[in-house]
């Protein structure tokens, strides 16, 4: 492969480890994972599947933390060095709301953040009869403004590229139901405004079990995606429907720059898989779900956070030169 162009802001300073000694892995975890547990705030329950960006002179975020009366919440949190966190006992609220029954809360989960024109926009899965894609804007993490919910339910995993593409906003999503879904595809939409939401396109359904198990029950879009000279580098999480139940896992896939509904290549082997105790035990065993990335261009050093038995949430870092190739070299299309 040419030499990969990485598009990005420099991020030096990003949170990192290198690889262990013989280490094989494309990722390789953080020794000191997890890296937020499941009672750093008072009366959380659990924090995991939560999303960091960079921002002023470290990091912010938005963190889902179940409470003790199990009920979902999005938090804004701040850290220095995007390891250790603070984050607000209190739940996110919301400045403004285009309606009153669009600014009703009814619960919040598993939150996405991407700048786009100077803005920190946050999607999520919102409460709105069933579940569907919430939306929010931000500038500094301590006040948020609601916008339109992007579809109608039922919709999870809301995950917006991080500039416009041919003029429009764009957005991965995968249509769900009220439960726990046994089927999921991923689907790509775009806006002019923010509001109106078309121009949808079916971009990647499950694997057939006897291509690649992990993904073969349902898929969901993870960080936002990377640009690169070979595509958007999309990290998304596949579930197999085993004998003991769901196994979330994460792979990844190259999306074509100007129509990302066009899968280039497509990992046929996951990159992360549950294997640590952390990982294998909790509220929810064997999960393993990515919902955010930090990276920096010039070294092509990746560091993704994502949930732990929807618990805890750790940390994985890797090479995106690597992930690229290993997307190539698995590839199942």
């Amino acid at each position: 492969m040419s030499k990969l162009t990485i598009v990005g802001e420099p991020l030096p300073g990003m949170p990192w480890e290198n690889r262990p000694a013989g280490c094989k892995d494309v990722l390789w975890r953080y020794s000191g994972n997890p890296i937020i547990p499941r009672d750093l705030l008072p009366d959380s329950n659990s924090i995991f599947n939560s999303a960091v960006v960079p921002f002023g002179d470290g990091y912010a975020g938005v963190f889902r933390c179940d409470d003790k009366n199990r009920r979902m919440a999005i938090h804004a949190g701040f850290s220095k060095d995007g390891i250790n966190w603070d984050i607000d006992p209190r739940t996110i609220s919301f400045a403004d709301a285009p309606s009153p029954e669009v600014g009703e809360w009814v619960y919040g989960y598993d939150p996405r953040v991407t700048l786009i024109d100077g803005r920190y926009y946050i999607t999520w899965c919102n409460g709105f009869h069933g579940p569907t894609i919430g939306a929010a804007w931000t500038t500094d993490f301590r006040t948020f403004h609601q916008l339109e919910n992007a579809f109608l339910p039922y919709n999870r995993n809301g995950v917006l590229f991080p500039r416009r593409i041919n003029g429009r906003f764009a957005m991965l999503s995968r249509p769900s139901d009220t439960g726990h879904t046994a089927f999921g595809d991923i689907f790509y939409s775009e806006s002019p405004d923010f509001e109106f939401w078309g121009r949808h396109r079916h971009v990647m359904a499950p694997a057939a079990f006897e291509t690649s198990g992990w993904q073969s029950m349902k898929i969901g879009a993870g960080p936002v995606p990377i640009e690169t000279s070979e595509g958007w580098l999309l990290i998304f999480h596949g579930v197999l429907l085993s004998c003991n139940g769901y196994v979330y896992s994460f792979g990844a896939a190259l999306l074509d720059l100007d129509e990302p509904w066009k899968v280039k290549a497509r990992s046929g082997q996951y990159l992360l898989n549950p294997r640590e105790i952390y990982e294998i035990a909790g509220d929810v065993p064997n999960v393993t779900f990515p919902c955010a990335a930090l990276h920096d261009p010039q070294t092509g050093r990746i560091a993704v956070y994502y949930g732990c038995a929807d618990t805890v949430t750790g940390l994985a870092f890797g090479y995106i030169p690597e992930i690229v190739d290993f997307i190539k070299r698995t590839d199942i299309l």
